[in-house]
C-alpha cells in the first residue's frame, strides 16, 4: 500500500471521537517502531485528524501504513484498515479453496439463505415489534461498546445495579470488539475460538448485535470465509420442547434452504450457529446428566442436541455464539466457552450521538441531552439503547405539545409519560378520539389493568417472556394478548418466530416493573388488598381510606431483604406513583388517594429511620436505592442538609448520623467532578472515614488517599475494590501511609485478579521493604496486569528488592511505562538489573526515576549503555532531582 496523508486521513475519518482519542493514545505509546520513536502524547493531543495524518506520514514515511494497521488492530478497528486496503483481486489461498469446496447445490443454498436472511434482518422496528416505524438496520445501528471478559460467577444483582456500574466503567476500556471480529482470535491467545458467550443486561442490544453480524455476512460485507450462518432464538426453540429431532432435521426445520439442498451434514462447511437469549430458555440444560451424542442424524430432544453441540460432541468444527443476560450465564459450563464478551451499551459520547441522530435540530437535541444529564437516574438508564429510545419518544411528544410541559425528571415520571403517549396513540388510531382528550377509554383502562396483573404475577416468578399458559393464568387469552400488543405496541409486544407459537413480552424489564407497581398500587387503593403480604387481607369496612404508607413500608421491608435487589426499581415506581403530581398525569386511570401528602410523610420518615438504623447492616447499594426512593417522593431534605454543610465548609464528620453518611455517599456518587478525582482529605483524612466512603472510592476514576493515616488493615477494604469488576479506579495514590509489606501483599493479590484495571499506583513512603517488590513483581508479570505507572519512592527496597522487581519488568505481560525508585537505598548493583530490563525487547519503560540513590559512576555507565540499545524505549532517565537525561541524547 502506498503511504500518502490522504489515504491515512480517509482511515482516520472513519473513527468516532472516542476511537480517535484511543488511536492517538496508542500512537504515542508505540515505543520504537521500525527505528522511529513514538510521537509524544503532548504533541498529538492538540492535533485534528488532517494534522495527525500528516504527522504520522512525516514521522514514519513508508512505514506509516504498517503503523496504521497495528494501531487500528489495537483499538478493535481493523475493519477500517480492511475497507481502505481492499482490492478487487480474485480470492487466493485459503479463501479460494473454501469457495471451491462448495458444490453448485451448496452454493445455491448459500445464496438463498443469504437472500432470506437479508429480508429478515435488513429492516428492524426500533423499540417495537409491530405497527412501528420500520428502519434499515444499517441506518439506525449505533456502534455498541463490546469488551472481552465478564464475571465468572453468577451475577445475582438487579440489572439496574449492573447498569449503574457499567455506566461508570464503559468509557474506561481502551479497546472495543467490532461485531464482525467476534470470532477473531485476540493477540496472545493461541487457540481457535469455537464458542463465544456474550453477556449483557436486557435492552442493551444483544439481539440487534447478532442481527447486524448476520446481515453483514448476508450482504457479503464481512466474514466471507464462513459458508453458512444459522441464527436461532431460544424463544423459537422453546416451542420445540416436547419434540424430537436429529440435529440436521432441526436445521432443516428452521432453514428450509438446507432441506432443499439435501445437506445431510455440516462437517464439510465453515458454519456459525447463533443462539440468542439463553436467559429465555425454558428447557433444562443438564450438562452433567445428559447423554452423549455425536451423530447429527440421530433424533433426540432439543436440549440434548444443544448440550452436545455446546460440549463439542456434535459438529466440533462448528462455531457457536450464545447471548444471554448475566444472571443466566452460568448455565453454560466454563470449560465449554472459549471467550466471554460483554455488551456494555452506550458510552456517554454514544448516548449523545444517538440523540443527535434522532433529533436533527441542534437546539432540540442539545436541550434533551442537557436535561438527561441533570437527572442521575435518567442518565444512568440511557446507558441502555432501549431506554434511550423510550426517552426520545417521550421527550419528543412533550416538546411538541402545546404547552411544552415540564420535562420528566424521575423514572416514574418518564414511564407515566410513556404510558400516556401510548394511550393517546391508541385513542386517535383505534378509538377515533382526539389527541387532546385527557380521558382513558374503559377498554384502555381494562387493558392496562390486565397487563399490570400479568406484569406483577410473572415478575414474582421471574418470567420475562410469556406463552399461552402464562397468559391464561392471568386471565388473558391469546386473542386479547394479540389485541393488546397491536394497540400498545410500545409497551407490550407479540413475537412470532418462523415455526413457533405466539410469544409475548414487555419491551423492557423496567417497563414490566413499572406496570407491576401500578397494579399493586391500584389494587391496594381500590380494594385495600396488599399484594405484597403473604396472607392477603382486605381493609376493614369502617376504614374510609386505605393507609398507603402501610403498603409502602411493607414494600421497603421486602426490598431491603432482597440480596440481589430485584425489587429496587419496583419500589421506586411504587413510591413515585403515590405523588399527587404523578397521579394527575394519569388522571382517570389512577384512583386518587386523597391522602397522599400524609402517606408521603409517613413513608419518608420510615425510609429515614431505616437509613439511621445501624442494626440492619444495610449494604451501600441498598442505602443508595433508598435515596433514589426519596427522590421519587420528591424529598431531598437529607441531601440538601449535607450539601449546605459542604458548600459552607462546615461538614463535621464526627457528628454525622448513619443517614447523613449515606446522604454524603449519595451526593458524591452523583457528582461527576468528585468521581473524576476523589480526595479523602476534603472530608477527613482517617481510616474510619475511608471505610464509610468506600463506595465513592470504588466508583471514582482517581482516588487520592495520601497522608490519610491508613495502615495495613485498610488494604483489606481496598483489595476488595481493586478486585471488583465494577470498580472504576484507574489511579490510586496511597503515599505516606503505613501500609507496610503486609498491606501491599494484600493489594497485590487483588491486582492479580483478571478484573483488575488500575493503571497508576503510588506507594511512596509506605514503609515497604524488598518483600513488597516480590509481590508487585508478580502483579507486573500477570497476564491481566494493567499497571503503567508505579511509584515506590522513599521506601527501603535495597538492591535485592529491585532485583525481584526486575523479574516482573522483564515479563512479556508487563505494561509498565513509568517507574519511580528515588530514595530507595539503591547502589550500582541495581543498575545492572535495570539495564537488563531496558535492553529487554518486551520492556515498555519510557520513564525511570533513580534520583537520590548511591548509584556511583559505574552504575550510571551501565544504564547509559543500556539506553543506547535499539530495543530500549526509555525517553527520560533521572539520576538526581536537578539532572534529567533524555535517552535520545545518550
Amino acid at each position: 500500500m502506498t503511504s500518502t496523508p490522504e489515504v491515512l486521513l480517509r482511515m482516520l475519518d472513519d473513527l468516532l471521537i472516542d476511537d480517535f482519542k484511543r488511536f492517538k493514545f496508542h500512537v504515542s505509546n508505540i515505543g520504537v517502531f521500525e527505528g522511529c520513536r513514538a510521537i509524544p502524547a503532548g504533541q498529538l493531543e492538540t492535533l485534528d485528524k488532517p494534522d495527525t495524518a500528516s504527522r504520522i506520514h512525516q514521522t514514519y514515511s513508508n512505514h506509516a501504513p504498517e503503523l496504521m494497521k497495528l494501531v487500528l488492530e489495537k483499538i478493535g478497528k481493523k475493519h477500517i484498515w480492511d475497507k481502505h486496503t481492499k482490492t478487487n483481486r480474485e480470492p487466493e489461498g485459503e479463501d479460494s479453496l473454501q469457495e471451491v469446496c462448495l458444490s453448485s447445490k451448496s452454493k445455491k443454498c448459500q445464496e438463498e439463505l443469504k437472500a432470506n436472511l437479508k429480508k429478515r434482518f435488513q429492516c428492524v422496528f426500533e423499540g417495537v415489534a409491530k405497527a412501528g416505524r420500520r428502519s434499515l438496520l444499517n441506518q439506525i445501528y449505533t456502534e455498541l461498546h463490546i469488551t472481552e471478559g465478564g464475571t465468572e460467577e453468577e451475577n445475582q444483582e438487579h440489572e439496574v445495579r449492573q447498569i449503574e456500574a457499567a455506566s461508570r466503567t464503559a468509557d474506561r476500556a481502551e479497546t472495543s470488539i467490532r461485531p464482525g471480529d467476534i470470532f477473531k482470535t485476540p493477540p496472545g491467545r493461541p487457540q481457535t475460538i469455537r464458542t463465544v458467550l456474550t453477556q449483557g443486561v436486557a435492552g442493551i442490544g444483544k439481539t440487534v448485535l447478532t442481527q447486524k453480524f448476520t446481515l453483514d455476512w448476508a450482504e457479503d460485507n464481512d466474514n466471507q470465509d464462513i459458508h453458512f450462518i444459522f441464527p436461532f432464538t431460544f424463544r423459537e426453540l422453546n416451542a420445540m420442547k416436547e419434540e424430537e429431532f436429529s440435529f440436521v432435521d432441526l436445521v432443516h426445520h428452521f432453514f428450509n434452504e438446507t432441506r432443499k439442498a439435501e445437506i445431510c451434514s455440516f462437517e464439510e462447511f465453515q458454519t456459525i450457529f447463533i443462539f440468542d437469549g439463553l436467559d429465555e430458555c425454558r428447557f433444562p440444560l443438564d450438562f452433567h446428566q445428559s447423554k452423549i451424542l455425536s451423530d447429527v442424524t440421530k433424533s433426540t430432544s432439543v436440549d440434548v442436541l444443544l448440550i452436545n453441540l455446546i460440549r463439542g460432541k456434535l459438529l466440533p468444527s462448528a462455531r457457536l455464539w450464545i447471548t444471554t443476560r448475566p444472571a443466566a450465564a452460568n448455565q453454560i459450563p466454563a470449560d465449554c466457552v472459549d471467550m466471554v464478551t460483554e455488551v456494555q451499551g452506550f458510552t456517554d459520547p454514544q448516548k449523545e450521538e444517538y440523540f443527535r441522530r434522532r433529533f436533527r435540530e441542534e437546539e432540540q437535541a442539545s436541550r434533551i441531552i442537557s436535561h438527561i444529564k441533570t437527572s442521575r437516574s435518567l442518565h444512568i438508564m440511557c446507558h441502555i439503547p432501549v431506554f434511550c429510545w423510550i426517552t426520545a419518544t417521550v421527550l419528543e411528544k412533550v416538546l411538541k405539545s402545546r404547552d411544552g410541559g415540564e420535562l420528566p425528571k424521575t423514572l416514574t415520571q418518564m414511564y407515566i409519560h410513556h404510558l400516556v403517549v401510548q394511550a393517546k396513540v391508541k385513542r386517535v388510531k383505534y378509538d377515533g378520539g382526539a389527541a387532546t382528550d385527557p380521558h382513558w377509554s374503559p377498554e384502555s383502562r381494562e387493558m392496562i389493568e390486565s397487563l399490570g396483573k400479568l406484569a406483577f404475577d410473572q415478575l414474582q416468578k421471574g418470567n420475562l417472556i410469556f406463552y399461552e399458559p402464562d397468559l391464561t393464568e392471568c386471565g388473558i387469552d391469546l386473542r386479547a394478548a394479540s389485541m393488546y400488543s397491536g394497540m400498545f405496541t410500545q409497551i407490550f409486544r407479540e413475537e412470532s418466530g418462523l415455526y413457533q407459537d405466539m410469544v409475548f413480552c414487555f419491551i423492557h424489564l423496567s417497563l414490566q416493573e413499572f406496570l407491576a407497581a401500578l397494579h399493586v398500587h391500584q389494587t391496594f387503593i381500590n380494594s385495600g388488598i396488599n399484594l405484597l403480604e403473604e396472607k392477603q387481607t382486605t381493609i376493614q369496612q369502617s376504614q374510609q381510606q386505605p393507609q398507603l404508607h402501610r403498603l409502602h413500608q411493607r414494600a421497603v421491608d421486602e426490598a431491603l431483604k432482597s440480596r440481589n435487589g430485584h425489587l429496587d426499581l419496583f419500589l421506586r415506581f411504587l413510591l413515585g406513583l403515590s405523588l399527587e403530581t404523578n397521579q394527575s398525569l394519569l388522571r382517570d386511570l389512577l384512583t386518587q388517594t386523597g391522602s397522599s401528602s400524609q402517606s408521603k410523610q409517613e413513608t419518608v420518615q420510615y425510609i429515614k429511620e431505616k437509613l439511621n438504623d445501624n442494626t440492619q447492616c444495610l449494604s451501600p447499594v441498598r442505602r443508595i436505592n433508598l435515596f433514589h426512593c426519596l427522590n421519587e417522593l420528591n424529598d431531598g431534605s437529607l441531601v440538601e442538609e449535607i450539601q449546605q454543610s459542604l458548600r459552607s465548609g462546615s461538614l463535621d464528620t464526627d457528628r454525622l448520623s448513619p443517614a447523613q453518611w449515606s446522604a454524603l455517599v449519595f451526593i458524591l456518587l452523583s457528582s461527576e467532578e468528585d468521581l473524576k478525582e476523589f480526595d479523602l482529605k476534603k472530608y477527613d483524612a482517617s481510616q474510619q472515614v475511608l471505610l464509610k466512603l468506600l463506595p465513592v472510592v470504588k466508583a471514582s476514576n482517581k482516588a487520592l488517599l495520601s497522608d490519610c493515616g491508613l495502615s495495613d488493615s485498610s488494604s483489606v477494604a481496598l483489595s476488595a475494590i481493586l478486585g471488583s469488576q465494577s470498580s472504576s479506579l484507574t489511579y490510586l495514590d496511597l503515599s505516606n501511609n503505613r501500609l507496610q509489606d503486609l498491606g501491599v501483599e494484600r493489594l497485590s493479590a487483588a491486582m492479580r485478579n483478571p478484573r483488575f484495571s488500575l493503571k497508576t499506583l503510588r506507594l511512596s513512603s509506605c514503609g515497604l521493604s524488598e518483600r513488597s517488590c516480590g509481590a508487585l513483581s508478580s502483579v507486573l508479570s500477570s497476564q491481566s496486569s494493567s499497571l503503567t505507572h508505579l511509584d515506590l519512592s522513599n521506601n527501603d527496597l535495597q538492591d535485592s528488592g529491585v532485583k525481584r522487581l526486575s523479574l516482573g519488568l522483564e515479563s512479556p505481560h508487563c505494561k509498565l511505562e513509568a517507574l519511580r525508585l528515588s530514595s530507595c537505598g539503591l547502589s550500582e548493583r541495581s543498575c545492572g538489573a535495570l539495564s537488563s530490563v531496558l535492553r529487554s525487547q518486551s520492556s515498555s519503560l519510557t520513564h525511570l526515576d533513580l534520583s537520590n540513590n548511591e548509584l556511583q559512576d559505574s552504575g550510571v555507565e551501565l544504564l547509559s549503555a543500556a539506553v543506547k540499545d535499539p530495543h530500549c524505549s526509555l525517553e527520560t532517565l533521572r539520576f538526581s532531582h536537578d539532572c534529567l537525561i533524555i535517552s535520545t541524547t545518550l
